[in-house]
């Protein structure tokens, strides 16, 4: 059995690894889940159900989950460019410094985005108070202030003059935004820059691939939502906005 993904292009973390591993040429068979569709519309949905979650990655009898593990895996598997992820040590270090400030600040507030303008009205048919994004836009504002000052200062990436597993997973955390209306580059030409040049990095073509669904997200609202995913996030979303 060769290498299998198991993605939803819809989620940023699944996004970042089906660019990495089409930009390093990495044979994979992908196997589409849709989230929101129920398991009756995903490929190998027997097989993923232990976690209940994407991305999962299968290689052989041996299955991983978690963004960065398997970013980090393929990386050392395939041998990729070491700029994705330096075998320098002080570059490296600066890679896990970032991933690690992700999770808790840009990845903390871009989601939101979503959840407020689409998944919440489609799961419970209520629109949310523009308050409630408003709050979310302050606070991914504070986020990128940080991500521009701390991480990109006046370098070309994160980390220097080449693209690493830093800029991949925050420039597809911050397309979520993008995705539901809320264009978090206009009036940030530092960070538009970025955004260019990590698109040309990855290629424009497979960058503009992998987001097509979020760019493209108003057409959630035309699929049937399985009932019972329907039953069991309402209440999850709205928990998270508290």
């Amino acid at each position: 059995m060769g290498l299998e993904l198991y993605l939803d292009l819809l989620s940023q973390p699944c996004r970042s690894i089906y660019i990495f591993a089409r930009t390093n040429n990495i044979p994979f068979e992908f196997k589409h889940v849709e989230l929101f569709k129920g398991p009756s519309n995903s490929e190998g949905d027997g097989k993923i159900s232990l976690l209940k979650k994407v991305p999962v990655l299968k290689d052989g009898d041996f299955t991983l989950a978690e963004c960065t593990a398997i970013l980090l895996y393929l990386s050392r598997k395939y041998n990729t460019p070491d700029h994705w992820y330096p075998s320098d040590i002080k570059k490296r270090a600066q890679v896990d410094e970032y991933l690690s400030w992700h999770h808790a600040n840009i990845r903390a507030n871009a989601p939101k985005t979503m959840w407020i303008k689409v998944l919440i009205p489609l799961f419970t048919g209520q629109p949310q108070p523009s308050e409630k994004l408003q709050e979310v836009m302050e606070g991914l504002s504070t986020s990128l202030k940080q991500f521009e000052e701390r991480f990109l200062q006046d370098k070309a990436f994160i980390i220097g003059s080449e693209i690493s597993l830093a800029d991949l997973v925050a420039i597809v955390e911050l397309m979520q935004p993008v995705g539901v209306g809320c264009d978090i580059f206009e009036d940030r030409p530092r960070l538009m820059e970025w955004r260019r040049r990590v698109e040309e990095a990855v290629g424009k073509e497979l960058f503009f691939q992998a987001h097509e669904m979020i760019l493209n997200i108003k057409e959630l609202s035309n699929i049937q939502i399985d009932p019972q995913l329907k039953e069991h996030l309402a209440p999850v979303l709205m928990k998270m906005l508290k």
